[in-house]
């Protein structure tokens, strides 16, 4: 077809270039001829086209003759992946110069990576720091390669990503032999030498275990190398050098490159470009002497406009994939907006749930009860520190007293010791006196001496000069005697003097030693006072806000309570009730009380505005009883006469107003003082005053006799009603009529006019 009528020339013309080089390093027996065209290439000018000379390089390395790694030299190129290919290169040469009898393919036997460590432990550890460090180099390379691709988010399938990964299949097959070279040498090492010399080994191999794992791993999963190389598979751990045993159990990884056939096969669906012309344009005045030396100029033709046909393809289909690329990150932000905005309802639920949960504070009143206990418990011991602290002052006094008993014998020694230096110098003295003697009595024995000398005929001198000679020497023994006891009694005093000034340094360093510890512990003593007594006062603050908080919250229920006692007096279905003078006297007596009460908690808890429960106790009695008597008052006034049921529902909304004006001052700390409830006793005592008034006036009577009152008087107002009804006029016999009467007996008539006639009680009157 069409498709592979384009590409099989330009495979074809890439092989050609390959196998022309290749065959031409066998040829020549070395890279002469390669490097000489390789001169005139734009490398410092183009990064691509070093990076694509870089791979050609590795690759004739690998596949061309022996010699092109002793003859081949580094060339330095621009931008990071092609420093680090040429680092590369340049170690991959320097290690194969040096060891000229492993391939730069690095397929050897076991026998010959034996051959070249030797025999010598020395060299065998070189080689295996030479085999890192090359390790190292190719890692460095594919890590920056596969940094790269992620930054740029580039992929195999396009030409760029497709330029930067094909070195990598050379780093693929270098490192698989290159590990098992690691692991071989170092085995021997762990066979030779203790384990604690090759523990840097050992890290070392770790750390290129796991970057050649990840690499490969990375490798594996990208759609380019998987039709062109088998990349083999690590194992999860790396060997364990100190068991010799481990050698047996490693497996050579094995990298399988597939046959010609199969990747052109392969290729005629997504060929690779070895040569990017589209960026290689300005400086294709070069290339044509490499590869007119290789292919005729109608085939080099051919494949050039091939080649730029197929490219330009290729960059359409690589915008189209960038066009796709782009229309994903849309679509993922617009679902990162998604989420967000799910996340800010969450937030609002969220919020409104914690309103809610606000509201469950309140409960937190017995914890306030603990936290009561609590603090009497800390009270407790804080007594208990002040003992202690007692205790330690009164340790302290005393080894003060004892410090200052030492420095007073430590006074006494140093007198002592002046003593005794006097008595010294008095010895000095008297034993320069004896010298003193001693030259006199040699003088004088020399003078004798010389005057015998001259008498030595006179005989009778010489007696006389022998005793007086005797008397000289044993004075001068006594006097040495002397001297000796003097000073052997100035060395007792001496030692003496020194034992005590030694025991006074180390009781005067005791004591200096017991004062900065009990400083010490005084000090932390006091400082956990100081915190304890901070955190105290924190504690107790929070107790009065605490109860400030409860006591505006008691305040608010009694507002409630009283606001709908007075929404109560305006209700329509309260007109219809109604209460006894009694009830009410009984309810105003029970306010009154409640306000003494009231008003003994509320000076206690102004006084010291510590404990709110007496005025929380007294408020919510309070609000109950006044509210009572408010919806009491009400429904005795419904029974009442005119003036009275008035002037009784207008105290009832005074005591009413009264008391939300007292609760209203009572929350906020600046009234909370000046807060009075005389005004609302003043008004419930009214109320008490107008209910003893609607009393029943007379002599007591018993239920029976009561029973008979009313029925008499229900039967006279009866009557009363019937008289009145039958002179009411004619012209309302059309209409309906609904009258509830009250009597201040307690009882209700409910009087219904129809056009037929009246209905009184459970009576009926007939027109």
């Amino acid at each position: 077809n069409n498709k592979s009528k384009n590409v099989f020339p330009y495979i074809l013309g890439r092989l050609l270039i390959y196998l022309g080089i290749i065959l031409g390093t066998h040829r020549e027996k070395g890279a002469y001829t390669f490097w000489s065209y390789a001169v005139g290439l734009p490398l410092p000018s183009s990064a691509i086209i070093s990076w694509k000379f870089c791979h050609v390089l590795h690759k004739i390395m690998r596949d061309g003759h022996p010699n092109v790694s002793i003859n081949t030299r580094d060339r330095h190129g621009y931008g990071q992946l092609v420093s680090l290919y040429s680092k590369l290169l340049c170690t991959k040469m320097e290690f194969h110069t040096k060891h000229s009898e492993i391939p730069a393919s690095l397929e050897v036997t076991d026998e010959v990576l034996e051959r070249t460590a030797g025999t010598d432990i020395n060299n065998v550890f070189q080689l295996t720091v030479e085999v890192f460090d090359y390790m190292d180099a190719e890692l460095r390379l594919a890590e920056a390669v596969l940094r790269q691709l992620n930054m740029s988010i580039a992929i195999s399938t396009l030409t760029s990503g497709q330029c930067k990964l094909a070195p990598l299949i050379q780093v693929i097959q270098d490192c698989s032999h290159l590990y098992h070279y690691t692991v071989k040498l170092l085995f021997k090492l762990h066979a030779c030498l203790p384990a604690d010399t090759l523990q840097g080994h050992r890290e070392r191999f770790h750390e290129q275990f796991h970057s050649l794992k990840t690499f490969l791993n990375k490798a594996r999963d990208m759609l380019y190398f998987k039709r062109l190389i088998q990349i083999p598979r690590l194992p999860d751990s790396p060997p364990n050098f100190l068991r010799a045993s481990a050698l047996a159990e490693h497996v050579k990884p094995m990298v399988v490159i597939p046959d010609e056939e199969e990747l052109e096969e392969q290729e005629e669906d997504e060929p690779e470009t070895l040569i990017d012309v589209s960026e290689a344009q300005p400086s294709m005045a070069s290339l044509p002497q490499v590869l007119s030396s290789v292919l005729p100029h109608s085939v080099y033709k051919d494949l050039q406009i091939q080649h730029l046909k197929r490219e330009i393809e290729l960059l359409k289909a690589e915008l189209e994939k960038i066009k796709g690329e782009a229309q994903r990150y849309i679509t993922q932000l617009k679902s990162q907006i998604n989420s967000l905005e799910t996340e800010l309802e969450e937030q609002r639920v969220q919020k409104q749930r914690t309103l809610v949960e606000n509201e469950q504070l309140r409960m937190e009143l017995e914890a306030l009860r603990r936290r009561n206990t609590e603090h009497e418990s800390m009270q407790t011991s804080f007594v208990e520190a002040d003992k202690r602290s007692q205790a330690t002052e009164l340790r302290y006094n005393k080894l003060k007293e004892k410090h200052a008993e030492l420095v007073a014998n430590h006074a006494e020694l140093l007198r002592k010791s002046a003593d005794t230096v006097k008595m010294l110098s008095a010895t000095q003295q008297t034993q320069e006196e004896i010298e003193r003697t001693k030259q006199q009595l040699a003088f004088e024995v020399e003078r004798v001496r010389q005057d015998s000398d001259m008498k030595v005929s006179v005989h009778t001198c010489l007696p006389l000069l022998e005793l007086k000679h005797t008397f000289f020497y044993f004075s001068l023994a006594a006097l040495k005697a002397e001297k000796d006891s003097l000073m052997h009694s100035i060395s007792k005093k001496d030692a003496d003097l020194s034992s005590l000034m030694k025991e006074a340094q180390l009781k005067e360093y005791s004591l200096q030693q017991e004062r900065d510890r009990t400083i010490k512990e005084l000090g932390e003593l006091q400082g956990k006072l100081k915190e304890k007594l901070s955190h105290e006062e924190q504690l107790q603050q929070k107790l009065l806000d605490e109860q400030f908080a409860l006591l505006q919250a008691t305040v608010t229920e009694a507002e409630n309570i009283i606001q709908d006692a007075v929404a109560t007096l305006d209700d329509p279905l309260h007109i219809s009730s109604s209460s006894s003078p009694d009830y009410l006297i009984s309810r105003a007596e029970a306010t009154l009380n409640s306000i003494d009460k009231l008003q003994v908690g509320h000076s206690e808890y102004v006084k010291k505005m510590r404990d709110a429960g007496n005025l929380v106790r007294a408020l919510t009695k309070f609000s109950h009883l006044t509210a009572d008597t408010i919806i009491s008052g009400s429904a005795t006034a419904h029974m009442a006469h005119t003036d009275n049921a008035d002037r009784l529902t207008e105290h009832c909304k005074t005591c009413a107003t009264q008391s939300l004006q007292y609760l209203k001052n009572l929350k906020s700390k600046a009234s909370l003082k000046g807060a009075d409830p005389t005004s609302i006793q003043a008004a419930v005592q009214k109320i008490l005053r107008i209910g003893q008034d609607l009393r029943p006036k007379g002599i007591d009577v018993g239920k029976e006799e009561l029973g008979d009152v009313v029925d008499k008087e229900m039967a006279a107002t009866s009557a009363a009603i019937e008289e009145a009804v039958r002179r009411i006029d004619v012209s309302i016999k059309g209409t309906k009529l609904f009258i509830r009467h009250r009597k201040a007996a307690g009882k209700t008539f409910f009087i219904y006019i129809s056009p037929e006639g009246c209905q009184i009680g459970n009576r009926s009157v007939a027109f």
